[in-house]
């Protein structure tokens, strides 16, 4: 993806939000989920916003390349088709399962971190890259628990999937800020394993604390130790393109860009602090 710098951000588009964002000439990307836009019949705020120049990237979120089924070829060919009908750059998924035996979860679940996983994970990577006509970017997810005898941590083994299939990072900063917490591990050290030269763009959402855990729900408010960890990864790599996710709760448009302007400042602290140390 193009770099915008850090003067802008990007946001989920949602039909609760079309109006607004077709109105805001500061978006300069945006991203839908693939599974909610037919190829035949994408609507005419979208397809308005591609005339306008606003770059969009078809997320997807049924893939299942966790699983342990191939990905359907219905479901790559509809992406592969949105993505040369909004004229995208790069799709994205997840790293995640959503369905098995033929049950759907209708959630993003984790995997069990084990080499045996790994393998079947990249062999399911490989086929949908061979099936879409542009990069794929892999986002880490949310997790509530995890799986037993894991045989690596979690950024080794995002770390291992993107190397050996070549694939761009989709980098959830608010989903590692999760995991982090509810986990109890560092979140900091986690990016030291990371490949960011491999950033595709990063997402960063709210979300709440309940019982003593923390909800990644994309309708509250972002978290402070969410944009600090934002302008984490900014100090330590170029980051192409921020955005923000809002998928309930939708406030009033003037609370929405207060985040987009709080996003906006964690990538100039986290740029700052990067060229300072490049100026050492």
């Amino acid at each position: 993806m193009k770099n915008y710098g850090a003067t802008k951000a990007g946001i989920g588009w949602r039909p609760e939000l079309a109006l607004p964002i077709s109105r805001d000439d500061t978006i300069e990307f945006v991203e839908v989920v693939a599974e909610n836009i037919s190829p035949d019949r994408i609507p005419p705020a979208l397809e308005q916003l591609v005339e306008r120049g606003v770059k969009v990237v078809p997320h997807g979120v049924s893939l299942s390349l966790g699983g342990a089924e191939p990905p359907s070829s219905k479901r790559l060919s509809q992406m592969a088709r949105l993505a040369e009908r909004l004229d995208a750059q790069m799709v994205s998924e997840h790293i995640a399962f959503v369905r098995a035996g033929g049950i759907e979860a209708g959630h993003l679940l984790p995997l069990q971190r084990t080499q045996e996983a790994m393998d079947l994970l990249v062999e399911n990577i490989l086929e949908a890259k061979a099936a879409l006509p542009v990069p794929l970017a892999l986002e880490n997810i949310a997790t509530l628990f995890e799986w037993p005898r894991a045989e690596m941590d979690e950024a080794t083994f995002i770390a291992e999937a993107l190397v050996r299939t070549d694939t761009l990072l989709l980098l959830d900063v608010s989903n590692l800020y999760a995991n982090a917490r509810n986990h109890r591990w560092d979140a900091k050290a986690c990016l030291e394993k990371l490949p960011l030269e491999r950033l595709a763009y990063v997402h960063i959402a709210g979300g709440i604390s309940r019982n003593g855990l923390y909800h990644d729900t994309h309708a509250h408010a972002i978290p402070d130790g969410a944009l600090d960890l934002l302008a984490e990864v900014c100090s330590r790599v170029d980051v192409p393109a921020v955005m923000l996710e809002r998928d309930d709760h939708f406030p009033d448009w003037s609370e929405v860009v207060a985040e987009l302007e709080a996003i906006v400042e964690a990538r100039r602290r986290g740029a700052l602090k990067r060229e300072l140390a490049y100026a050492y």
